[in-house]
């Protein structure tokens, strides 16, 4: 890949998705490109540039995204993360739920990749909050992922490191020509509703804000800039006194923003804002 190959390339993302491809993508970048050259039958990423800047090139700029998007995840992933969802944030929402008068607890999972992480949340909130009504809206700007994050159908080997009882309460195992395969029972997959969405693109598509807003391991591919407008535009969705998780190899300690740290990767949006 030529070096204004790369730098077209990694423009364009930016302006799609505002992730920030460094020189040190470069192999990534090539490698993924990979696929969608024998995908779309071109020779060369000079001929594949060609077509995203073609007039029909609209198709084609979703699926560099999606190939481009890092989708690594699994079934709860940063597991001190659902520890305190369940231990600290569940009840002490449902302490002000009773005393404000929600309806409903509500979770964003807001780059929900292939479902592991929205999916994770369900199980503990099915857990530990057994009387109360919950729901969990879960994004990402993958049209492909979202399809599999929605059918909720996954290989044995993940399923299979999570606790005997978990298997048994949360999937259906497959048989026959589904063998191998374990769903997510429908009792779970019918609490999370998927939407795609940019993060930094216009609003998402609800109105009513959230107690607890996962959004891991994105910031780490945005600039500065990015990634206070998103934790600004994340932290307006959250009630006062809501949590924004993080993932553990991201901080918001260089960034403006008006959040208070919790725990590690653990931030609360003060009451009184």
């Amino acid at each position: 890949m030529r070096d204004n190959e790369f730098e077209f390339i990694r423009g364009l993302v930016y302006e799609r998705s505002r992730i920030s491809l460094g020189p040190d993508k470069r192999e990534l970048v090539s490698a993924r490109l990979g696929k969608r050259l024998r995908a779309t039958n071109l020779a060369s990423v000079g001929d594949y540039c060609r077509l995203l800047q073609s007039e029909n090139a609209d198709e084609e700029l979703s699926h560099l995204i999606d190939v481009i998007s890092t989708n690594h995840t699994f079934f709860f992933r940063e597991e001190a993360h659902f520890d305190f969802l369940r231990d600290v944030a569940a009840p002490e929402m449902a302490a002000r739920a009773r005393a404000e008068h929600w309806a409903q607890f509500r979770v964003w999972s807001a780059a929900c990749s292939s479902g592991e992480e929205p999916y994770s949340i369900a199980m503990t909130l099915a857990e530990c909050l057994p009387q109360w009504p919950w729901e969990i809206a879960a994004t990402d700007i993958s049209h492909r992922i979202l399809a599999k994050a929605q059918a909720g159908i996954y290989r044995e080997e993940p399923v299979g490191k999570l606790p005997p009882a978990t298997i048994k309460a949360c999937f259906q195992r497959g048989f026959g020509p589904q063998e191998g395969n374990y769903r997510v029972r429908h009792e779970l997959r019918e609490r999370v509703h998927f939407h795609q969405l940019n993060l930094l693109e216009g609003e998402p598509p609800f109105r009513e804000p959230f107690q607890v807003i996962f959004c891991r391991n994105v910031m780490i591919y945005f600039d500065r800039a990015t990634q206070e407008e998103l934790v600004d535009r994340l932290t307006r969705r959250l009630v006062p006194g809501g949590y924004l998780f993080v993932g553990h190899a991201e901080s918001l300690t260089n960034l403006r923003h008006g959040l208070k740290l919790i725990r590690p990767a653990i931030y609360q949006r003060p009451t009184g804002a």
